[in-house]
Parts: structure tokens; C-alpha cells; sequence
């Protein structure tokens, strides 16, 4: 992400390697609209998650799961289905690893988060759906407050929506767009900061996909690269008549001359007041898809990384090293390392999500088989032809 020339950056910012505290979704065991949701979700499930797997932030960790008749929930209105939804799939097992790097930048302004086993991150002991992880990547500008926010409160406001888990999409905008109000509320921070925000939640075999910016999550299907997000920048046709209908205008690529995005949270200065449509939205465009066997894994990563590659290359490069180790951690840290060889400009995170315990099966090329036409039934080729000329 990149403010336009003769920004303010505010205060130096270092990276936290601790875990995604308990205590950064204060209160929600003792909010009663959040018992409810957990009371409703009880209601819909039978049978104990399991309890031995700890969720520790960077790191590599595993959820085991129940069976598909439990767990094959509908969860709203599909907005974006892959091609392979009919096919018939145990369901995941999880496990994530992350790499975040200042790279060339002054200041770290990146933020994310990996929860592999909500259930356990929640404490919800007893029939609670499984799997439910969320995995969320903030790539701030303009200061650190921002991304901190919401890194810290999106979850929460999920959980807690009303319509969550019946309705699941309409859970996360909702939080997307009160997370964005909170911050605004909050005299104690600079809401002239603002950030990026691309979430994942898997909830049995669906993924979901929220985004607002120009980070990405791009799917790996057997070496296949399936975009999950769309970068909202400034110039996109859509985001471009979106923003000139509400009075907003683009500058050499930047929203109003200032950002080069146009969806973000925070950046108050910017937004009218709330309530009101601005040219600058923090609501989130949604995907979702079924995931099957052929889906190996997920790359999530800020601006830094897709502004230096590819989608198709990024998981090119991640399946090949999925194939060697298996391990998601190293192959993020990859991801970061090649990206800083490429000469990125920005702050880098990234997060790679796998669905299996095993590594990516070796793809097969089959090869092409030779046929030849022996001597005697070449002349017989060729005498047919010369009795027809």
C-alpha cells in the first residue's frame, strides 16, 4: 500500500512475534449477545471438538476434525463458486505458518493474524461447528493504529454479529463496516491512519474470503492458481465509477490524490461522516468457494508480495516448496525472501494456509507416445494416393 507523495508516517512500529491473545477479544465469554451465538451454534452440532491443540502465531499447528455429516453447513448465499464443488472431499486439516518482514520500508505498518483452531481460540467447549479457523492480513499506511485495531477487534465483532453463524457473509461485512465505526470512536488513536484488510475463515469445507484493498488470497489447485480476492485500486473500472458516482476523483492513480486504494478501514480524514457513502469504502467484496480435494492451499499476502509476482507464481513457488518440506512457515518466509530479491517496496507478510497433512502430490505429465509407420504400409499410403491423382 502506498500513501502519495508527502504523506505523513507516524511513530516507528517493531514487530511482535506473540501469539493472538485471549485477551484481544475482550470480554466476548461474558458479552451475552455473544452467548447467544455460541448458545444458537451449540444447537446446530453434536459432538465434543477436540481440546489438545494449541494456536501459536507463527507457527505450524493442526486441527483435527469431525466428520462431513456434521459439518456440512450452509452458510449463506454462495458468491463466488469453484469449479470443483461437486466433488465429494473428507474435510481439511489445517495448518498455517506466516513470515512478516519490514523490508526496505522505515516502519513496520503490517499487522496479521492465524487461528487455526478457533474453537480451542475461543474456549467454546462443547458443540461448537469444527473446523472454524480465520486467518486475516492488515496492511496499514499513514501510522500503525489502524492495522493494530482491526487485527485486534475484527474477530470479535464477527462472533459476536447476530448473524453469525447462520449467515456468515453478512456476519463479516457487518464487522468490517463496525470495526471501521469503532476505530473512528476511539479518541485514543490516530484515525487518520488507515489499513488494508483481506480475511479467510474456513468453516467446515467452505471458504471465505472478505477483502477490502489491494491485499490478495490466491487458491492452489494442483498447481493452479485461483484468485479468491479482487485488488480494489483506484483505476478498476468498477472502483472507478463507484468513486466518480459518490463525487470522489483519481489523480494519477491515487483516490482523491491521496491513497492509492479504494477500499480501506480508518482514514477518517478522508470519509464523510458515518453513515454516509464516501468515495473511500470500508466494505468488503466477499467470495467464497467449496473446497475439494484438488485445493491444496491458500497464499495470503499484502500488496508488498503481488506487487513483485504473480499469482500463478506465487504458488508455482509454493507448491514446489510444499513438495520438499511440507512446511507452510518456511514456504511464507520463501515467499517473503524471493519477494525481497525482486526488489519489493513495501512492508511484506504472508501467511500460506494448507488443507492437508500432506504434502502436494507430484503432478504426472504424461508422456507422449511415438508411432511409426513401417516401410510397407508407407508405399500402400502411397499407392493409394498416386491411383487417385
Amino acid at each position: 500500500m502506498h500513501m502519495a507523495a508527502g504523506a505523513d508516517f507516524s511513530h516507528p512500529y517493531t514487530i511482535l512475534e506473540g501469539s493472538y491473545s485471549k485477551e484481544n477479544v475482550s470480554g466476548m465469554q461474558n458479552d451475552t449477545e455473544n452467548s447467544e451465538n455460541l448458545d444458537s451454534l451449540k444447537q446446530m452440532t453434536s459432538g465434543k471438538p477436540p481440546r489438545h491443540l494449541s494456536v501459536i502465531r507463527h507457527s505450524v499447528s493442526t486441527t483435527r476434525l469431525l466428520s462431513a455429516a456434521d459439518l456440512d453447513l450452509d452458510v449463506g448465499t454462495v458468491i463466488c463458486r469453484s469449479s470443483s464443488d461437486e466433488k465429494s472431499w473428507v474435510l481439511p486439516v489445517l495448518r498455517s505458518g506466516s513470515c512478516a518482514e519490514r523490508g526496505p520500508k522505515q516502519y513496520m505498518e503490517d499487522e496479521h493474524i492465524c487461528i487455526d483452531n478457533l474453537i480451542e481460540h475461543l474456549d467454546a467447549t462443547e458443540n461448537f461447528p469444527s473446523p472454524v479457523a480465520f486467518y486475516g492480513v492488515f496492511d496499514g499506511h499513514g501510522g500503525t493504529d489502524a492495522a493494530s485495531f482491526v487485527r485486534n477487534n475484527i474477530l470479535r465483532f464477527i462472533v459476536q454479529d447476530s448473524q453469525f453463524p447462520i449467515c456468515v457473509e453478512a456476519a463479516i461485512r457487518s464487522a468490517f463496516v463496525k470495526a471501521d465505526y469503532a476505530f473512528a470512536d476511539d479518541s485514543s488513536l490516530d484515525i487518520s491512519s488507515g489499513t488494508t484488510a483481506i480475511t479467510a475463515l474456513v468453516f467446515g469445507r467452505t471458504l471465505i474470503i472478505a477483502n477490502a484493498g489491494d491485499c490478495r488470497a490466491v487458491l492452489g489447485r494442483r498447481g493452479r492458481a485461483i484468485e479468491m480476492s479482487k485488488d480494489h485500486k483506484p483505476n478498476c473500472t468498477s472502483e472507478r465509477l463507484r468513486i466518480e458516482k459518490l463525487g470522489g476523483v483519481i489523480y494519477d492513480g491515487y483516490l482523491n490524490g491521496q491513497l492509492s486504494v479504494a477500499r480501506a478501514l480508518g482514514d477518517w480524514h478522508m470519509k464523510g461522516p458515518k453513515g454516509t457513502d464516501s468515495p473511500l469504502s470500508a466494505e468488503p467484496e466477499l467470495h467464497e468457494a467449496h473446497l475439494s480435494e484438488d485445493d491444496e492451499f491458500l497464499i495470503m499476502g499484502c500488496d508488498g508480495l503481488w506487487d513483485v509476482m504473480s499469482s500463478q507464481c506465487a504458488v508455482t513457488m509454493a507448491r514446489k516448496e510444499l513438495t520438499i518440506h511440507n512446511d507452510p512457515e518456511r514456504c511464507s518466509r520463501e515467499l517473503v525472501r524471493e519477494a525481497l530479491k525482486r526488489n519489493t517496496c513495501d512492508n511484506l507478510t504472508v501467511i500460506v494456509i494448507c488443507f492437508s497433512p500432506d504434502p502436494p502430490p507430484r503432478i504426472e505429465i504424461p508422456q507422449r507416445v511415438r508411432r511409426s509407420i513401417s516401410a510397407e504400409a508407407l508405399n500402400l499410403v502411397k499407392g493409394a494416393l498416386d491411383s487417385y491423382s
